[in-house]
């Protein structure tokens, strides 16, 4: 014996759009903020600039991001070969960085070429 079917089952319609919404609201949220997250140290004095550098982060496990890809351990040279010497180059280290990562990758740009380092800070 056959039943008719007078009513649509919606429920797995809901499982869909649920799974979508949070789909959509996890990606939202990672394009607004746009870059990795690291805690930045604080300064009181800020300087502004007007061109577009080079980003290199340092998060606070050890990764590191060059304009927020990620780069593989010894790649830094390679990737930045394809840039002038003469573009500024912002370090963003989260703030719990060992002093000695930092001044590894510092060291290692500044060997590559590069002459105007500098470290993104936040303002007090």
């Amino acid at each position: 014996m056959e039943r008719d079917i007078d009513q649509i089952n919606v429920i797995p319609l809901v499982d869909v759009m649920l799974v979508l919404l949070v789909i959509v609201l996890t990606t939202a949220t990672f394009i607004s903020t746009g870059q990795i997250p690291v805690s930045l140290a604080k300064a009181k004095e800020v300087g502004d600039r007007k061109d577009v550098p080079i980003v290199i982060t340092m998060t606070a496990e050890g990764g590191l991001f060059l304009n927020d890809n990620p780069v593989p351990e010894g790649g830094l040279p390679t990737l930045l070969q394809d840039h002038s010497r003469e573009s500024g180059v912002v370090v963003r280290a989260d703030k719990v960085t060992q002093l000695e990562k930092f001044v590894a990758v510092v060291d290692e740009v500044r060997g590559l070429g590069f002459h105007q380092v500098s470290l993104e800070v936040i303002r007090l």
